[in-house]
């Protein structure tokens, strides 16, 4: 029997710009999760979800995981407003740190993760095409994956690497002077994979460009291992153009019900209300996110938060102690770490080294069972891992197993250690 003709051609009938589109592979892909490794890769909280649960998962209340879910109810669509869930994230950030006004439900957008509110942003505001967004890397891999997308150019202004990745504003406002079709400029404060806090004057002068219209967006993922007071959400109140992005996956330790907020004027959270689908988050996981605004739930999450603040002290005091290691780049206002990986000890003259670093992270990972990210690609992160802030018992692991393996590549044949370019950009594009 003879083929038949085909006239279907997916290289001419998908977009060119999704065609082209580099994929990036999610931080598990290498290194499976076998209930023994320690996984320091996804900046995940390693002391579990921010609920007062028993060790079998029943809440100390007696609810099962200490939520209403409703099973008998999920042939029904969930609600489409959240308009509780809202008013709780304005109750937890309703600080008066940054202006008497009020948040009220109407600056609030909820979405699947923060990585929705990306993507919403871009799709509300930016024709596809024609219009740019602005980064400034090294920063979250999403902003630009969202933009590729959406067909939309990227203009970057890399962070200031000599001063602790700062935000270079009056580049910035340069390029937003001389390329008005700019219409996002994405900011990560904490960065990733910087964990460095973002100062509130150096996003100021951004939203303080007198000519550029357009959108600052914050995203503020880590935001509850910063300083006190540091979360600029109440600040939208000011602005008529600030959004500012949190999420309940990192010191809430809820990654895997994925939900996530954007703050803003309610101009701006109406269009994105008005644009999302209609049932975008489900009833299990409002059910579980409102648990988790509740005060005796908030209590266990600062709880989680004090422990993953003292074990990240203690790394920042103990790592370098291990021949091998050398600074720490960027702040510390985050669950994770960026430390650089030294060809040979710093008493011997180590200098950073990708390929040193590399190696340590493939052995950790497929030999040691302790995940880790290398991030040696990104701009001033030559032969830098990002470490993930784990328990102690996890920190006592990760500690043990650096030292063997610096000091077993350090015996090799100087030969055998060459960076896999390959090996090395594949490391690089993981993006959790």
């Amino acid at each position: 029997m003879s083929q038949r003709s085909q006239p279907f051609d997916l290289a001419k009938c998908a977009r060119p710009n999704i065609l082209k589109l580099h994929p990036y592979r999610c931080a598990r892909d290498d290194y499976k999760d076998d209930g023994t490794n320690i996984l320091l890769d996804a900046n995940e909280n390693a002391y579990g979800p921010g609920l007062a649960l028993d060790r079998n998962g029943i809440a100390v209340n007696g609810h099962h995981k200490s939520t209403d879910i409703d099973f008998l109810g999920l042939n029904r669509y969930p609600d489409p407003h959240q308009h509780d869930l809202k008013e709780k994230f304005c109750r937890l950030r309703n600080t008066h740190a940054h202006t008497d006004k009020i948040l009220k439900a109407e600056n609030l957008f909820c979405g699947v993760g923060s990585d929705e509110a990306i993507d919403a942003l871009l799709r509300c505001f930016c024709a596809p095409g024609k219009d740019k967004i602005l980064t400034c890397p090294p920063t979250y891999g999403m902003y630009t994956v969202s933009a590729e997308v959406n067909d939309l150019d990227i203009v970057t202004v890399p962070l200031d690497i000599e001063d602790g990745f700062s935000l270079q504003s009056d580049q910035i406002c340069e390029k937003l002077s001389t390329e008005p079709s700019i219409k996002l400029v994405y900011i990560c404060s904490p960065g990733n994979p910087t964990a460095s806090l973002i100062k509130k004057d150096a996003i100021r002068q951004v939203l303080e460009h007198p000519s550029w219209n357009g959108i600052v967006v914050v995203d503020e993922a880590y935001i509850d291992f910063s300083p006190e007071g540091s979360s600029l959400a109440e600040w939208v109140l000011e602005w008529p153009n600030l959004v500012v992005m949190q999420t309940l996956s990192k010191a809430f330790g809820l990654a895997g019900i994925r939900l996530g907020v954007a703050f803003t004027s309610p101009d701006i959270a109406a269009l994105l209300n008005n644009m999302k689908a209609p049932y975008n988050i489900s009833s299990p996981t409002s059910a579980i996110a409102n648990a988790a605004l509740e005060e005796q739930n908030l209590q266990v999450m600062r709880e989680n938060r004090a422990k993953i603040i003292e074990q990240r002290e203690r790394m920042q005091a103990e790592l370098p102690r291990i021949p091998g290691i050398g600074r720490f780049l960027g702040g510390a206002d985050s669950n994770f770490l960026l430390v650089e990986i030294l060809d040979k000890p710093r008493d011997q003259g180590g200098k950073p080294d990708n390929a040193t670093a590399l190696a340590v992270y493939e052995t950790m990972a497929g030999k040691r069972g302790v995940v880790v990210r290398f991030r040696g690609k990104e701009i001033g992160c030559a032969g830098c891992l990002r470490i993930t802030v784990g328990t102690k018992q996890e920190v006592d692991r990760f500690m043990k197993e650096i030292a063997d393996v610096l000091q077993e590549i350090y015996s090799r044949s100087k030969s055998r250690l060459q960076t896999n370019g390959q090996s090395a950009a594949e490391a690089n594009e993981v993006i959790a």
